[in-house]
């Protein structure tokens, strides 16, 4: 029986408009394919922060602009963000796998995620979306929206929304199925359409963003996947980050892991929410890798990368 992947893909991995994405997926989509090559059964999350608040403004704007379009609820903007990250994926992910000759099929399910009405992510929004502005532009947003906006690292304001922690995929028995078909599947699409659960079967969408590394671990977990592999800009987790003593991890226990996060080494809106998510994976019994998305091979044939254990 194959060996079972869920990969993460960063922003890296993406475009921030659907034409800089088109170029982008098929540098993404070789790496997949390299992977279906090794024999892994593959599936894919994938993030859609810059994409979600592109499409939630756009309409918005069109919207109180004269445009005749309605506001579109943010659930829907993800909605949307699956179907054309989806699209723009999975053509290129096809077209590699056509290119080698490999007969395989390759698909994305438009994925709810549960998460719990309670979190009190909903009272502290966090997860940025959208673009950058300047402090001016902001202003201007936040007055005519009322929505809450952050300075981001230094590079301008973005909007934040809330990003509670994924509780259960519904479409989790579909996923299922089609990787035991020897489907490629891309699913929990920017960490997945975020619903609370009102009965058996009756999912409402909520305002928020779940962190793409999270939902991916979640996934991995309820798929009893043997690894996630988290794809980022760098190659290795490090200490002291961009520091003159900078050091890179081989390897990674869960222990050494929660002393680094109480030592603070990790940022929280970049390598935090990737390290916890691994933790949540290996905890359970699994083994985690983060690596950049070039490197991604060489990683898993245990080259380079950091691998997380829980010992």
């Amino acid at each position: 029986m194959a060996k079972r992947l869920v990969i993460a893909l960063g922003g890296n991995a993406l475009g921030k408009t659907p034409e800089e994405q088109l170029k982008l997926v098929s540098g993404t989509a070789a790496t997949i394919v390299d992977l279906v090559e090794e024999g892994y059964d593959v599936v894919i999350g994938h993030g859609n922060g810059p994409q979600v608040g592109m499409v939630n403004l756009a309409f918005e704007f069109a919207a109180g602009n004269g445009g005749g379009t309605p506001a579109m609820p943010f659930p829907e903007c993800g909605a949307m963000t699956q179907g054309y990250i989806g699209y723009h994926l999975q053509q290129a992910v096809q077209r590699e796998l056509a290119r080698r000759k490999l007969d395989k099929a390759c698909a994305t399910v438009v994925t709810q995620v549960v998460v719990d009405g309670k979190d009190e992510a909903f009272q502290h929004p966090t997860k940025p979306v959208g673009m950058f502005y300047n402090k001016e532009e902001a202003d201007r947003i936040v007055a005519e929206t009322g929505y809450t906006f952050v300075e981001d690292a230094g590079r301008g304001y973005r909007r934040v929304v809330p990003s509670p922690l994924p509780v259960k995929i519904v479409e989790l028995p579909v996923v299922e199925r089609l990787v035991e078909a020897g489907t490629v599947v891309i699913t929990v699409g920017g960490g997945g359409i975020p619903v609370v659960e009102n009965g058996a079967g009756d999912y409402a969408g909520v305002a928020a963003v779940i962190d793409k590394d999270r939902a991916s671990a979640r996934l991995a977990l309820d798929l009893g996947a043997d690894m996630l592999v988290i794809l980022t800009a760098v190659e290795k987790v490090s200490i002291n980050y961009r520091k003159p003593d900078q050091r890179d991890l081989d390897r990674l226990t869960a222990a050494e892991a929660y002393e680094y996060i109480k030592q603070g080494h990790f940022a929280p809106g970049s390598m935090l929410p990737k390290v916890e998510s691994c933790l949540q994976f290996v905890e359970a019994g699994g083994t985690a890798l983060i690596t950049s998305l070039e490197k991604a091979r060489e990683a898993l044939q245990g080259r380079t990368g950091t691998l997380i254990t829980n010992a």
